[in-house]
């Protein structure tokens, strides 16, 4: 069992930087394959990003390659993702996601979920 708590979101102009912090309990997080998914109104989860338990693999949606950048620390139980050059149509609430298997696309391969924290990218 893990739970997960989202921070660092906010307000940002387009083409401005924003980093998301998620913190786990739990002794186990070295365990866990990690993960970052965004929903926007009216649209359905989407993947972000995802890290291995090493954090020796790490794997991006075409949309925020080059712009994003997902890393962990083990030894402080957290997961980050430095998202620089943002977009308006990076705006949605962001989620941090644990999975006991492997650092998966889909949502349904993650065990558990953050709360979600609102990232709104203005034009």
């Amino acid at each position: 069992q893990v739970q997960l708590v989202e921070s660092g979101g906010g307000l940002v102009q387009a083409g401005g930087s924003l980093r998301l912090s998620c913190a786990a309990s739990g002794r186990t997080f070295r365990s866990y394959a990690m993960g970052w998914f965004r929903q926007a109104p009216g649209k359905e989860r989407e993947f972000v990003s995802a890290i291995s338990w090493s954090g020796g693999s790490t794997y991006y949606a075409d949309s925020v390659k080059g712009r994003f950048t997902i890393s962990r620390d083990n030894a402080k139980n957290t997961v980050a993702l430095q998202m620089n050059s943002l977009k308006p149509e990076d705006t949605a609430v962001y989620y941090c996601s644990a999975s006991t298997r492997y650092p998966g696309y889909e949502a349904s391969d993650y065990n558990y979920w953050g709360q979600g924290t609102q990232v709104t990218v203005s034009s």
